[in-house]
Parts: structure tokens; C-alpha cells; sequence
């Protein structure tokens, strides 16, 4: 080979991340993935993105139900150890998110690296909270009788997730992470400008010790995905985050058919600010359990 000969340049083929595996989209088509510029203009092509169809958005409920017993029956403090490894290489692959976060959000480099930074922290605070929001959640309740009364929080199930639009990773984790932290699985919508950080989202959880399903990642237009989910009768709830005011009443009516639990859309100027818990209870049930103590008397308390 000559020293002025070059190589050919390497692109990257993204794909949706559904079961554990890396399938192309059902339908066979893509959409065009640019980059922003910091005015908020598009910038240079960077990939073509799966353009994710009916049949796709089936299967990965499919899976997110398969993937559900498994997972909500591990206990909080295995999902909490999953959770920590999930970081533990978000923070080894740093620098590709970094360049892929600029990118799709028009960033400088430090400032990409700040929001990547914040997403991988924000992996490790979900991960703490795993074993301890039942603590705050559930309890002993006080009754009158021989009998203990406890609640103890539940996962809803399989919930459908409409990322961020404009938070293309920090947006996204931190919509995600909630979800699974608690034992439900998840269907993703992707931000639709900006789906390459969720996509390689999915390789990193693919590595992981994640099982397969328990996050399934879709590429493609939330409006033509979303109403197939939220009436999809095996959807458990869904999480509005990134759908806006006309499309989230639409699917809101649909969720209706099956009483899904449904996170209305809330406004959120900084992502890297404290989450707080409202999004891991959103998608918790609470079980209350009636359990005799035995005979109470002068002699002490037998059960």
C-alpha cells in the first residue's frame, strides 16, 4: 500500500435494540440522521437511523414481557448491582458518547462531556436507590387487632417511554432508569433528531449484565409508534416525557382502553438537576397484606 493512499472511512450501522438483539427495522427503512450545529441549524450527515414500524414496537413488547418476571422477581439489591455495571461502562465507553452527545445536541466537547458525565452519575443514583425506595414507600400500618398490616411497593409492568426530545442521553437515562431501577421493563421511543445515543445506549446494556428485554430500544416517529403502544393491551403504562401537547393527549386517551398509569409530560428546564422519586413511584403498586399475630395477652405475644 502506498503512503498516499487512504483508507475507506467506516460507518457505523445503527440498529434497534429489542430482546438482547440487534434487529433492523421489520420494514426495511431508514430515516437521515444529521448533526446540530450550535445555532440550532443541521449540520453534516452522521448515519441513517432503523425507521422503526408497527411490528417492531409488537415485539418489543414482546420481549419486555418475557423479561419481566425475571427481572421484577431479582432482588432490589441484584438489580441495584446491574444498574452500578451499566455506569461502570457508560464510563469506559466515555468518549464515543461524548462525540455522539456533541452532536446530536450541537454541543461543545466539554459541555458533552459534562452532560455525559451527569448521565453516568445518574445511572449510580438510581442504582443506590433500588433496595431503599421500598423504605419510603411502603411500611407497617397500625391497626386495631391482632394482625399485622403491611404495604410494600410492586413494579406496574411493561411501560412504554417517549424519551426526550431535546435531551438525547441525560434526558433519556433519566427517564429509563427510574423504570427499570423499580423492576418494570421498558419500551423506548427514541428522540427522533437524535436517536444515536440511545442506539448505542443499547450496546452498552446488551454488554451489561442486563437481561435481554428489559430494555428495548426503538428508533423512529414517536407518532407513528405511539398510539400502537399506548393501546396495546399487554402495556402496562406509559411515561410521556418527550411526546408534545397534541400527541400526548392522543395516546393519553389511548392508554384509557386498559387503564395504563400514565406520566403526563413535565416541563424540565435542567436535566442534571436533582430527579427527586416521583418517577420511580410512578410506576409502582402498592400490595397490602393482612397477616395474623397470634394470641396478644398478659404473658407476652405469641406468632
Amino acid at each position: 500500500m502506498s503512503e498516499s493512499s487512504t483508507r475507506l472511512s467506516v460507518f457505523k450501522t445503527y440498529k434497534l435494540y429489542v430482546g438482547g438483539k440487534f434487529p433492523r427495522s421489520e420494514s426495511g427503512r431508514v430515516y437521515e440522521v444529521s448533526a446540530k450545529t450550535s445555532g440550532g441549524g443541521t449540520g453534516k450527515w452522521l448515519a441513517n437511523a432503523p425507521l422503526s414500524s408497527r411490528k417492531d414496537a409488537r415485539d418489543a413488547v414482546v420481549a419486555a414481557r418475557k423479561a419481566f418476571g425475571g427481572w421484577s422477581g431479582a432482588t432490589a439489591y441484584n438489580r441495584g448491582q446491574v444498574l452500578y455495571r451499566i455506569a461502570e461502562m457508560l464510563e469506559g465507553r466515555r468518549e464515543q458518547f461524548v462525540r455522539e452527545v456533541g452532536e446530536a445536541e450541537g454541543l461543545s466537547k466539554s459541555k458533552a462531556a459534562a452532560v455525559v458525565d451527569a448521565a453516568v452519575d445518574r445511572w449510580i443514583w438510581y442504582a443506590g436507590w433500588t433496595d431503599k425506595i421500598g423504605q419510603i414507600v411502603g411500611g407497617a400500618n397500625p391497626v386495631a387487632g391482632p394482625f399485622f398490616n403491611l404495604s410494600t411497593p410492586e413494579p406496574t409492568g411493561v411501560v412504554t417511554v417517549i424519551a426526550p426530545q431535546d435531551s438525547s442521553f441525560l434526558g433519556l437515562v433519566s427517564v429509563i432508569a427510574p423504570v427499570i431501577a423499580t423492576g418494570n421493563t421498558a419500551v423506548v421511543i427514541a428522540s427522533e433528531e437524535s436517536p444515536l445515543p440511545a442506539l448505542s445506549l443499547g450496546e452498552v446494556l446488551a454488554t451489561s449484565d442486563l437481561p435481554g428485554g428489559v430494555v428495548n430500544i426503538l428508533s423512529g416517529k414517536a407518532g407513528e409508534m405511539g398510539p400502537h403502544l399506548a393501546s396495546h393491551q399487554d402495556v402496562n403504562a406509559i411515561d410521556l416525557a418527550g411526546a408534545d401537547t397534541a400527541l400526548a393527549k392522543e395516546l393519553e386517551i389511548a392508554a384509557a382502553d386498559n387503564l395504563k398509569r400514565v406520566l403526563r409530560p413535565q416541563p424540565v428546564d435542567d436535566w442534571s438537576a436533582d430527579p427527586g422519586t416521583s418517577r420511580m413511584t410512578a410506576f409502582l403498586e402498592t400490595k397490602t397484606v393482612w397477616h395474623p399475630t397470634g394470641s396478644l395477652g398478659a404473658g407476652g405475644s405469641s406468632y
